[in-house]
């Protein structure tokens, strides 16, 4: 049933990102390389991620299979659905992608879906992963996990004062004077 109040006409919703070329952003690119070679450059890929579009893949996944009077089964239903994957840990981590390149590295035939990074945490979060995992074929591989995919699932903005970094709440009151 639809929300739609009748007599108006049906309208789509247009694209979030209506000029994505599905390259990764260059501040993202830069974060990332910077990272590579000084993992303490966490807190810099971190932000230039949680701003940034990332592109969650969705697989076909086979549902029912019938098999015929010959014995041969054939597909019957399949399903499109968002990776999860399992560490050796046993924790489970939603996959991400910077780009198009990126995520054809790791599956050709994976389809990008176009989401803004606290939305791929928000989906991470709601699937009880333990991490969302960027880039898992590379170049650069990153995990956001624990306090930092819980406060990018809630939108909250990463905020960096001198050597320190934190996350701010979006509707926190500002102090009194």
């Amino acid at each position: 049933m639809s929300d739609q109040p009748p007599g108006l006409p049906r309208q789509l919703q247009g694209p979030a990102f209506p000029d994505d070329d599905g390259r990764a952003a260059p501040d993202v690119v830069a974060a990332l390389a910077a990272y590579t070679s000084d993992r303490g450059a966490y807190v810099d890929a971190l932000a230039a991620l949680s701003t940034s579009r990332l592109l969650v893949p969705v697989v076909a996944v086979l549902g029912e299979v019938e098999v015929d009077d010959a014995g041969l089964a054939h597909d019957k239903t399949s399903d499109m659905a968002a990776v999860l994957m399992t560490g050796r840990d046993g924790r489970r981590a939603l996959l991400a992608f910077t780009s198009l390149e990126t995520m054809a590295a790791w599956d050709p035939q994976a389809r990008p879906v176009p989401v803004p990074a606290s939305g791929a945490a928000r989906s991470a979060v709601q699937e009880e992963a333990a991490a969302l995992v960027v880039d898992l074929a590379g170049p650069v591989v990153v995990a956001i996990e624990g306090q930092d995919l819980e406060a990018l699932a809630a939108g909250w903005t990463l905020a960096r004062v001198g050597e320190r970094s934190g996350w701010v709440r979006p509707d926190a009151d500002p102090p009194a004077d």
